[in-house]
């Protein structure tokens, strides 16, 4: 900073505290250091008397205000199947392919086109490994693996002709998660919140919870696919975990008492607040904004937990005693989740990277979010909020029609999706794969496609949704994406 003279002790310190260093090692988001600092919920519960040292920044609303056009949806349940479910085995039948079992996969398919794991192997054909059976009003095929969410068949519209940019998982996953396969830049989750705001004031606007299955190989994932990027940290997704504590260093430490943790907040709140008005820096925003949030989570996320407020069928309709880690128990807290008005909420399922066993793990893997799917949407249904919330159920991509041993190899040419709720026309397929699930040949849809529908169906038009860095506009989209109408209600 030249020629400022700093004429007293307060006015150095002032500088000092204001340093890029301090800042950033005080943390962004809802992260530890806010988390630890705060009071315990019991002494919450009563009531907070002490006076506020820094004013409470109003609630975010989102940058669209208007928005674009009347909404379908005011919110979002993604139901992401990581590793990459076949979508032979669950949501489009190839019978060509079944008789073509054990025959070389005809070279018209592949000559030329990205393979990943099998390439230069002998390609061989791979019939579905479970028959598929007509369900609903509506006719839908769907696998037998899906006994119970088959009964919900007229709410689903199954996209059978999906295809992505990236053919290994990390980049796949990072792909469907932030429109690119450049790592770094900001989740579907952050843009929304940043768009649209939360209906939430005691709740982040994005939330983030993971389940891991037994069937398939576990497959990683990474908090950049949650991450903000370069929109402001405070969008980024928080990480709730549906077993033990929900977010990590909730209470306070040991040996610190109410009074002694709130001067800490009230310190730094102050500081915080001092140092925005001297930087104007968008992260010195969000943490007076998160440290904020953090207090009153104190109180909303025990009341979130506790599920004893629930009738005893929804609990078996769910198949959980809540807290147990699975994705029933997940999916639960997503409902409640909405309810208390979080605009994003994603619940990762780690199990679906079947590279052998495909026919026993698929099997499996299907039964750990069968109940859980199909109790969602009843669930949503029977309280009057499916009409408004659109709830999607995928992987990063599918896989080959070709064997891998037992199992099936990465594919990015086509794959299925379902998606309910929320302004999607229920009972009816859209697009098709060829006659061996290789490609995506009828009304392909695109990733950037898929985020464009999403956008719409919140109010927001996906080429104005922007944000400058670096000198461009960045969206969702990134220069690509059609609004898929005809499955729209």
């Amino acid at each position: 900073m030249k020629n400022v003279h700093y004429d007293s002790a307060t006015d150095a310190v002032r500088r000092d505290i204001c340093r890029r260093t301090f800042l950033a090692r005080a943390g962004a988001g809802v992260g530890t250091l806010a988390l630890a600092s705060l009071a315990n919920p019991g002494l919450l519960a009563a009531g907070d008397s002490r006076p506020a040292a820094a004013p409470a920044e109003a609630p975010w609303r989102g940058v669209v205000r208007p928005l674009h056009f009347a909404p379908r949806a005011r919110r979002i349940i993604y139901l992401y199947m990581a590793g990459g479910p076949s979508h032979l085995e669950t949501l489009d039948y190839k019978p060509k392919l079944a008789e073509l079992h054990g025959q070389p996969m005809p070279e018209s398919y592949t000559k030329g086109q990205p393979i990943a794991q099998l390439q230069g192997a002998k390609l061989t054909c791979f019939a579905p490994q479970h028959p598929f059976v007509r369900c609903g009003q509506s006719g839908q095929e769907i696998s037998s693996i899906f006994p119970l969410l088959s009964t919900v068949a007229d709410e689903l519209c199954i996209v059978r002709s999906l295809h992505t940019e990236a053919i290994n998982h990390d980049p796949a996953h990072t792909f469907m998660n932030t429109g690119t396969t450049i790592s770094g830049r900001p989740s579907m989750g952050a843009w929304l919140t940043y768009g649209l705001g939360s209906d939430a004031d005691d709740l982040p606007g994005f939330v983030v919870m993971t389940s891991l299955g037994k069937f398939g190989q576990a497959q990683p994932i990474a908090a950049r696919m949650w991450h903000s990027g370069f929109l402001p940290s405070r969008f980024q997704g928080v990480e709730f975990r549906s077993k033990g504590d929900a977010v990590l260093y909730l209470g306070n430490p040991a040996g610190i008492d109410r009074a002694r943790q709130a001067d800490v907040v009230d310190a730094v709140q102050a500081l915080n607040t001092d140092g925005n008005r001297v930087l104007d820096d968008p992260e010195i925003a969000t943490r007076v904004s998160q440290y904020e949030m953090a207090f009153r989570m104190q109180a909303s996320v025990p009341a979130l937990l506790d599920v004893s407020d629930e009738p005893a069928h929804v609990m078996e309709m769910y198949g959980t005693q809540g807290a147990d880690g699975s994705f029933g128990a997940n999916c639960l807290l997503a409902r409640r989740l909405a309810e208390r008005g979080v605009r994003f909420i994603q619940l990762y399922h780690r199990d679906w990277d079947h590279h052998g066993s495909v026919k026993e793990h698929v099997k499996g893997t299907a039964a750990e979010v069968d109940r859980g799917a199909m109790a969602l949407l009843r669930d949503l249904k029977q309280r009057g909020m499916l009409d408004e919330t659109l709830v999607i159920w995928g992987g990063e991509f599918g896989r080959t029609p070709m064997a891998q041993g037992s199992g099936r190899d990465h594919h990015m040419q086509g794959f299925s999706m379902w998606l309910s709720g929320g302004g999607i026309r229920g009972g009816t397929s859209y697009g098709a794969t060829d006659e061996l699930g290789y490609k995506a040949v009828d009304n392909p849809v695109h990733v950037n496609d898929l985020h464009a529908t999403i956008l719409h169906l919140l109010g927001v038009d996906h080429t104005r949704l922007t944000y400058r860095f670096q000198g461009r506009d960045f969206r969702l989209t990134d220069v690509a994406g059609r609004v898929v109408r005809e499955i729209l209600a």
